[in-house]
C-alpha cells in the first residue's frame, strides 16, 4: 500500500505543486481546505481549517507522515501572524502526536533567520522552536524566493520588466528555488531514511552559490520577458511610502507591506550551503534563467501578462 501524505496549505502556490507532484509519483494524498474544492485525483479534501481540531484530526487519520506548508504571509499585526504561523503549527504538532504521525516536514521560511526584521520572519522562527520541541521525527525547510507557475509575488516584477523599469530593494542577494523542485524536496524528505533528515533544517536553493544579486535578478527577469530593462534600487523610506501606498490601494490584497519592507531591505537572503540539502536526497533540476523563461510563458498562458 502506498503511504499517504497529509498536508496543510494545498489549496496555495507551494501546495499546489506538491499535490501535482504527489501525483506523478501516485502517491495519495489528505489535503485541508477551507473552501469546497473540485474532486482531484489521489487527493481526498478534509474541510476545515488550522483552529479546528476536529479537522486536522481527520487529516492526519491513517497519514505517514505529514507536510506543513500553510501560512500566512501577509497580515495587518502580529497577533494575526501568531494566529495563523504559531498557533496553526502548535495545532498540527498537536494532531500528528496523537493520531502517532511522526514524520513531520515543515515548510518555514529565511525570514525565519532574522526575526527581529519583520513580524512574519518571527512568526516562522517561532513556530520553528514549536516544532523542534515538539518530540516527532521533524525536518524543517527554509525555502527562498520561490518562484514559478501560480506565484503572485514575483509576478509584479514581470509586469514591471515589460514596461522596461524593475525597481528592487537597495543593494543586496537572495537565492532562488523554482516551485516544482521545492515540491520534489518536500516530498522527498516525507520519504528519505529517517535518520538522515530527522532533526535537520534545510536551506535549499536553485543550486547558483552565493545567490542572484537583486540587480542580477531584475536582468534575468527581463531576459525572460524580452525586454532589456533598468533595475531601479529604491531606498528603504521609498519602499515604506511605496507600502503605505499598496496597503491603501489594496487593502488586505497588498502584495508590498510595511512588513515586507523590513524584509526586503535586508542585503543577504541567500541559502547557506552549511545548511544544503545532501545531493544524494535532493538536488535542483530547474535553473533559474529557464525557470523564469518557464514563467513568463505560463503567465502570458494564463493572461496575467501581455
Amino acid at each position: 500500500m502506498v503511504a499517504v501524505l497529509a498536508l496543510t496549505g494545498a489549496t496555495g502556490f507551494v501546495g499546489q505543486a506538491v499535490l501535482d507532484e504527489a501525483a506523478r509519483r501516485g502517491r495519495p494524498v489528505q489535503a485541508l481546505t477551507r473552501r469546497p474544492q473540485e474532486p482531484r485525483s489521489g487527493v481526498t479534501w478534509i474541510a476545515g481549517d488550522l483552529d479546528e481540531r476536529a479537522a486536522l484530526a481527520e487529516l492526519v487519520t491513517g497519514a505517514s507522515a505529514l507536510l506543513h506548508v500553510a501560512a500566512r504571509t501577509t497580515a495587518p499585526s502580529a497577533n494575526a501572524f501568531e494566529a495563523a504561523n504559531v498557533r496553526g503549527t502548535e495545532a498540527v504538532l498537536e494532531a500528528a502526536a496523537v493520531a502517532g504521525v511522526r514524520r513531520f516536514v515543515f515548510v518555514s521560511s529565511l525570514s525565519a533567520r532574522e526575526p527581529g526584521l519583520s513580524m512574519y520572519g518571527a512568526s516562522k522562527a517561532q513556530a520553528e522552536r514549536l516544532v523542534a520541541a515538539s518530540g516527532l521525527d521533524w525536518t524543517v525547510v527554509r525555502p527562498p524566493g520561490v518562484y514559478g507557475p501560480r506565484d503572485v509575488d514575483y509576478l509584479e516584477m514581470f509586469r514591471a520588466a515589460q514596461l522596461g523599469v524593475v525597481p528592487i530593494p537597495p543593494r543586496g542577494a537572495s537565492s532562488l528555488i523554482h516551485v516544482q523542485d521545492l515540491a520534489r524536496l518536500l516530498l522527498d524528505l516525507t520519504d528519505a531514511p529517517l535518520g538522515r533528515v530527522r532533526h535537520k533544517l534545510y536551506e535549499p536553493d536553485d543550486g547558483r552559490e552565493g545567490g542572484w544579486s537583486h540587480r542580477e535578478l531584475a536582468h534575468l527577469i527581463g531576459e525572460a520577458v524580452g525586454r532589456r530593462v533598468m533595475a531601479l534600487p529604491l531606498p528603504a523610506p521609498l519602499l515604506r511610502l511605496a507600502a503605505r501606498c499598496d496597503e491603501l490601494l489594496r487593502g488586505s490584497k497588498a502584495r508590498l507591506t510595511a512588513d515586507r519592507v523590513g524584509y526586503l531591505t535586508h542585503p543577504n537572503w541567500v541559502s547557506r550551503s552549511a545548511f544544503a540539502v545532501p545531493p544524494d536526497i535532493w538536488r535542483p533540476s530547474i535553473e533559474s534563467r529557464e525557470g523564469l523563461v518557464r514563467t513568463a510563458a505560463w503567465y502570458r498562458a494564463n493572461g496575467l501578462l501581455r
